[in-house]
């Protein structure tokens, strides 16, 4: 007669179970185990791609809140909200900070520098971004402002000292005319002191170095990256145009803010502008511009990494951001 089969118990079946796991690799349930922690932050670091023998890398700098309800010009507040909720988006609407490395072959440029210890916890990460890009600060040759606002200059310094050793820092003489001047601080609201005195601290300790080089108008700065002109933003706000083997990319800076609004309506205009009729002027020329081209722009407030392309439709223009590429 044929043996009784012995019961198989809870203990014999997780004691195999347990073996075959050892054996295999395989990754049982944790159920016993309580979930992992969340991490709420999204990092993004750094993007890079090639422009023609150019290597272009965008550097995050991290993101702000801006409460654009308070800020827009010409816009009725129902059509505004009307767009922030078209595009997920509500007030305030975090904001990007982007920066952008362009290595030449020859020289390795940073357009702007994010805004450093000036705008609290959720900004200045350029500097360790640059470095998760593989770069060190002293490599950087030279570095480019679009304009001074301490968004874009406060990473020039890094605990108070110089961040980039060997740098040469440059940038239109007309802003540097405005921001350097106390009779234009003390002439200007309480609310801009600030400005004044951020700007003042980052370029004197380069000016003290012999690390800062003004330049006046449209110029090359080095070959294939130039100064372009587009003052109205502040009064010497400037745009770089980059380009090699006939690739085109135009980082315009400040010249737009918001992309759920001021691609389809270019004429829409923000506080921070100086001069807005002109800095609309500008918008509305580097859009058409570009479009024209077929250039890519570098927007350094629209969401990381901020590439794309316009395309003009029936009213203002369509934003195509640039398609993600792992490798080369």
């Amino acid at each position: 007669m044929k043996k009784p089969t012995k019961p198989v118990t809870t203990r014999a079946v997780l004691s195999l179970t347990l073996a075959v796991a050892a054996l295999t690799g395989a990754v049982l349930p944790q159920s016993a185990i309580a979930a992992a922690p969340m991490s709420t932050a999204a990092v993004p670091g750094f993007y890079r791609m090639m422009l023609g023998d150019f290597e272009v890398t965008v550097v995050s700098d991290g993101t702000v809140a801006l409460p654009m309800n308070q800020l827009l010009r010409n816009i009725a507040a129902a059509k505004l909200d009307e767009a922030l909720a078209r595009n997920f988006l509500s007030n305030p609407v975090q904001t990007s900070v982007n920066t952008f490395l362009i290595n030449t072959g020859e020289k390795l440029v940073l357009i702007d520098t994010g805004a450093g210890k000036f705008f609290g916890p959720t900004l200045g990460n350029m500097l360790n971004n640059l470095k998760a890009a593989g770069y060190k600060p002293e490599q950087v040759d030279e570095i480019y402002i679009t304009h001074m606002h301490s968004d874009h200059v406060g990473g020039l310094l890094s605990d108070g000292a110089i961040a980039f050793p060997n740098a040469v820092i440059r940038g239109d003489k007309k802003d540097a005319d405005v921001w350097f001047s106390q009779a234009a601080m003390d002439a200007a609201p309480d609310a801009a002191k600030g400005t004044f005195k951020n700007a003042m601290t980052v370029f004197s300790a380069y000016a003290a170095a012999g690390k800062y080089k003004p330049f006046e108008g449209n110029t090359e700065l080095v070959k294939g990256v130039r100064a372009s002109s587009s003052y109205g933003h502040t009064p010497g706000h400037t745009t770089y145009v980059v380009e090699s083997k006939g690739q085109k990319l135009v980082l315009i800076g400040d010249l737009m803010h918001l992309a759920a609004v001021q691609f389809d309506d270019p004429t829409v205009t923000i506080a921070f502008d100086s001069n807005s009729d002109n800095a609309k002027a500008e918008r509305q020329n580097a859009y058409a511009q570009a479009a024209k081209d077929g250039a890519i722009l570098g927007v350094t407030h629209v969401s990381f990494p901020g590439l794309g392309r316009v395309v003009p439709k029936a009213s203002g223009y369509s934003w195509l951001p640039v398609n993600y590429t792992a490798g080369k």
